[in-house]
């Protein structure tokens, strides 16, 4: 399963995890490295020190390439872009915005860059940026998300640009790989699978609630506030969207979710929590090592692809 994202980034598999806030950080992304695929740590809002820290700590458990995810629009974000080129970070993700403004000082220190896009326009103004990548993500993934599906996505955006295009959104075993290696994509990002990974610090309840998710258990907050998130059905997603149904402004409904991803991540409250999962969490039946899980996924999707 050789492609060019593949020798692009210097990975085994083109397996990539998603740099998801609060559950990718250095173990998991290690993990992922450490067994072919490409790592990320997502950097989230969190502070740069603690970004550098995290870098550190990933370097000494894997001597693979790994990346960083940032999201543009982070307030530490330029101190974030700055410390990826001083620690040796050779790979970077974004998010929620434009990386222009740093593509001079990454592309002069070797960075990869591979943003994620949810339409074709932005993935043609990523590539006249001078991108080396973009992840095409559908609506079916976890966490923010625009509003076009996966299937539709991958195709329009491999047949838009001429840079490789990594499929995300819906993807969680072999066969999700190998639609995505039909549809034009040289690579996947995958979220939800690695979240339910034995290295993932992701507490427990959280895993659980993915194990046992159904098809239908996923829903979609903060349509009105232009800012939509799925995850999966609880207590607090359905009080937003009681309060989003009559009129509620943005800042109640950001009062409600204030805090509510550390709170489903690292206490396990799976009530008033934010259990961000995509439509795929029906599929993930175990908690299993990014070992197997990528294993799994090569063999399954190379034994289609050759069919």
């Amino acid at each position: 399963m050789k492609t060019r994202v593949t020798e692009l980034l210097g990975i085994e598999y083109p397996i990539i995890q998603g740099g998801m806030a609060w559950v990718a950080e250095h173990q998991l992304a290690a993990a992922v490295s450490n067994a072919g695929g490409l790592g990320l740590i997502g950097a989230a809002s969190a502070p740069a020190d603690v970004v550098r820290e995290e870098i550190r700590k990933c370097k000494a458990l894997t001597d693979k390439p790994f990346g960083v995810n940032i999201m543009l629009l982070n307030p530490n974000a330029d101190d974030v872009a700055r410390i990826v080129v001083e620690e040796g970070v050779k790979v970077v993700t974004t998010g929620a915005g434009n990386p222009g403004k740093y593509m001079e000082m990454w592309k002069a220190a070797g960075v990869k860059v591979i943003p994620v896009v949810a339409s074709v326009a932005m993935a043609k103004m990523m590539e006249r940026a001078g991108a080396d990548a973009v992840v095409a993500e559908g609506m079916e993934s976890g966490g923010h998300i625009g509003v076009t599906t996966t299937f539709s996505l991958v195709p329009q955006v491999v047949d838009a640009v001429s840079i490789p295009v990594i499929a995300a959104g819906g993807i969680a075993d072999g066969r999700g790989v190998a639609a995505a290696f039909m549809l034009g994509a040289e690579a996947v990002q995958m979220g939800t699978r690695f979240v339910a990974a034995k290295e993932s610090i992701v507490h427990s309840n959280y895993k659980e609630k993915i194990i046992k998710a159904k098809d239908i258990d996923s829903t979609i907050t903060g349509t009105t506030t232009g800012h939509p998130v799925r995850c999966l059905r609880n207590k607090m997603t359905k009080e937003y969207l009681r309060l989003e149904k009559e009129g509620a402004d943005f800042m109640e409904l950001e009062q409600l979710t204030l805090g509510s991803l550390r709170k489903a991540v690292i206490e396990g409250d799976v009530v008033n929590g934010t259990l961000m999962a995509g439509q795929i969490a029906g599929l993930v039946k175990s908690e299993d090592s990014c070992e197997d899980i990528i294993q799994e996924l090569v063999r399954d999707a190379s034994k289609i692809l050759k069919l």
